[in-house]
């Protein structure tokens, strides 16, 4: 027997002739349609994958994406990073972050800027990671910056969860974890006949953990169809075949294409333990976006202990600051302009000297655009 290589598991979602057979059948489908319908992706994985694959070429003019806020790092406010950058900068602070956010800049620059400065600032590739360095560094505070959608949050409350149990008493928690559906409500609200979402690709790691559940209100109230889809380009073109054959027949429904991980209930054990640790804030500020009612968690007041925010709050400062002047990244975010619409997009801003946030993550729509922009 023949050992299983990676390739094996997605060869077969990246194949040409399937790709090609549901751009056919999304072609026939799609002169049945009585208008143009927008469909806005929320995740970034998923603008990504529609660049990289020159997906946008392979269907018809009144098919048009909509690219959303589901990036956690380029939704995150100056306010927050200038929380990362103070904490950081104190003496006997090693600050812990993931992935992109140590490059996003905020009113006194970025995570990188300060670690340039002589600041204790570290990368993880899992929370639990942490762990190790607070065992390392007794002697330290080792503050984790949190940040993330639904996909993420599990992972905090889990290293919260051993942080506790195993009577650590260095490690500390500022957390910044959104969710999904209130943004998209949000967006929906604000729509008008200029700016329409007529449909949504559903986000798949975020639903993996929540379940499909937390998107019954756009068919049921707003009457907007909802597909959760997989990241490769056979899931993209299989829900966009989904949706349009949706409109064709009259319908507005919650469907799952990427059964092979998505429930409707999601993972319960998960959201058990986020439940467990974290409650929601009556507000919460997206970068580009505005304050979003109940789109943020926050620590539970018995877990005070943990909370950097609380333990240094008279350094953190919750002053409202501006977004670079030139930037349109908010506009993006909210899918009311596209990343070539920007004056700067390429020139000012590039991924080497980004001006806004949308350019700086590996899920922005600027650095997709940016990437694979000779594909459009």
């Amino acid at each position: 027997m023949s050992c299983l290589e990676l390739k094996d598991l997605y060869d077969g979602f990246r194949d040409p002739k399937v790709i090609k057979s549901f751009q056919k059948l999304i072609a026939l489908e799609a002169t049945k349609l009585l208008k143009p319908i927008n469909i806005m992706e929320v995740c970034g994985g998923h603008t990504h994958t529609i660049m990289k694959y020159g997906l946008t070429q392979l269907l018809p003019n009144n098919i048009n994406f909509i690219h959303g806020p589901g990036c956690p790092v380029c939704i995150m406010p100056k306010e927050r990073i200038d929380h990362a950058y103070t904490l950081a900068m104190q003496d006997d602070v090693i600050l812990l972050t993931l992935g992109d956010m140590i490059k996003v800049p905020g009113s006194h620059g970025s995570l990188q800027d300060a670690r340039s400065r002589g600041a204790d600032v570290r990368y993880l590739y899992s929370p639990m990671d942490a762990l190790k360095v607070a065992e390392e560094n007794p002697d330290k505070k080792i503050i984790f910056f949190a940040i993330g959608f639904e996909t993420t949050t599990p992972m905090t409350a889990a290293l919260m969860d051993s942080v506790i149990k195993r009577n650590i008493k260095n490690i500390f928690f500022h957390i910044n974890h959104v969710t999904v559906p209130e943004a998209m409500e949000l967006l929906v609200e604000g729509r008008d006949d200029t700016h329409c979402i007529d449909a949504f690709i559903g986000p798949a790691h975020v639903s993996v953990i929540s379940g499909a559940k937390i998107y019954e209100i756009f068919p049921k109230k707003y009457h907007i169809p909802v597909v959760v889809s997989g990241f490769e380009p056979v899931d993209v073109m299989e829900s966009i075949y989904m949706i349009v054959k949706q409109f064709n027949e009259g319908r507005s429904d919650l469907e799952v294409q990427y059964k092979r991980l998505v429930s409707y209930e999601g993972n319960l054990k998960a959201q058990g333990l986020i439940h467990h640790y974290f409650e929601k804030v009556d507000l919460f500020k997206w970068r580009g976006i505005g304050r979003i009612p109940n789109s943020a968690l926050r620590l539970r007041d018995e877990f005070a202990a943990l909370n950097a925010e609380v333990i240094y709050k008279n350094i953190l400062s919750y002053e409202e600051i501006n977004n670079h002047k030139l930037c349109i990244c908010g506009d993006i975010l909210r899918g009311l302009a596209k990343p070539h619409d920007c004056t700067v997009f390429g020139t000012a801003c590039k991924p080497t000297s980004p001006l806004g946030s949308c350019m700086i993550s590996s899920e922005g729509a600027c650095a997709a655009y940016y990437k694979y922009g000779n594909l459009l």
